[in-house]
């Protein structure tokens, strides 16, 4: 028997009804979304805003091309009908996962907060493998960081900062795309929770649905949260690391000098012109000089073991 898989698929016109794309650099696209929809961006000016048809939604979000991660912005303009957004460009790649979430389930193309909700899906979708990506090089760099913590490298030699750079700057980008992608996700989440608002006593089938994404996209930033303490912490054992070899380095120095400080005071003693210096004179004066040389080096680098500076 042979069974034929039908593929459900969202009405492209209702969609279009619902949802107007606009790219943030094409002035007459935005002109006539303005003359047929009655929105403002310009006025919204790129924050949370409120007018009487429409509620204004700025999101930043990284993306992730490669192994490059960009910042976009974008501005969700909420109507009762029509959903207007201001991207980069259009089409705009993240939201091809928003296209596939919309012929999973079609009736979500049927209103403007049913096409917000894939869209939110789609970007917290792309958050998600950016802080992968971000994981993935803390991971191919565990070797480096291992050594940097233990502090040599395979043929036992001190590592040093300038050894360290790459990786300490490769940590930093990481870093830094985890900490964006928090700040992300809590646009995302205020995003979501105005959708709920929005949607509470329209349709109770896509509130329940938006309760879902507000937990994802809460759960994307709490794994943000955990690499970004990974990452904090792996960058302060390396600094610790280092900063103890920079201490032990000074500390050999200091110990060099004090048990060579008392010789270095007697050979310059014996370094002055004095007429009447009677060691001279003695039958064993070398012996007893060197002798005491040494001794005077010896003091020192007994009291210095004693006190166990040399561990």
């Amino acid at each position: 028997m042979t069974y034929e898989m039908v593929a459900a698929t969202y009405d492209v016109t209702s969609l279009r009804k619902h949802w107007v794309q606009v790219a943030a650099d094409d002035r007459d696209a935005i002109a006539k979304a303005q003359k047929v929809t009655g929105i403002d961006f310009e006025t919204a000016a790129g924050r949370v805003w409120e007018s009487d048809n429409f509620v204004y939604l700025p999101v930043v979000v990284n993306i992730r091309s490669g192994d490059a991660v960009r910042r976009e912005r974008l501005v969700f303009a909420l109507g009762d009908d029509v959903l207007v957004t201001l991207q980069p460009q259009v089409p705009f790649a993240p939201f091809d996962k928003a296209l596939a979430r919309l012929r999973r389930l079609p009736h979500l193309a049927e209103s403007a907060h049913g096409v917000m909700y894939a869209l939110l899906y789609a970007l917290n979708e792309a958050q998600e493998r950016v802080i992968d990506h971000a994981s993935d090089v803390l991971e191919d760099m565990s070797d480096e960081i291992v050594l940097a913590t233990q502090g040599y490298d395979e043929r036992g030699t001190d590592i040093g900062v300038t050894d360290m750079q790459d990786t300490i700057q490769r940590m930093n980008a990481a870093e830094e795309i985890v900490s964006r992608s928090q700040e992300s996700q809590l646009m995302l989440a205020r995003a979501a929770r105005h959708l709920r608002a929005e949607a509470d006593t329209r349709n109770p089938a896509l509130a329940s649905l938006i309760d879902v994404l507000v937990a994802d996209i809460n759960g994307v930033k709490d794994h943000a949260s955990y690499e970004h303490d990974k990452v904090r912490y792996l960058q302060q054992s390396i600094m610790t690391s280092l900063d103890v070899k920079q201490n032990q380095i000074v500390k050999v120095f200091t110990i060099i000098t004090a048990v060579f400080l008392p010789p270095t005071l007697i050979a310059t003693f014996y370094g002055m012109n004095f007429t009447n210096m009677p060691e001279l004179s003695w039958e064993h004066g070398f012996l007893a000089t060197t002798a005491l040389t040494f001794i005077a080096a010896l003091i020192p680098l007994w009291y210095i073991r004693r006190r166990g500076w040399l561990r």
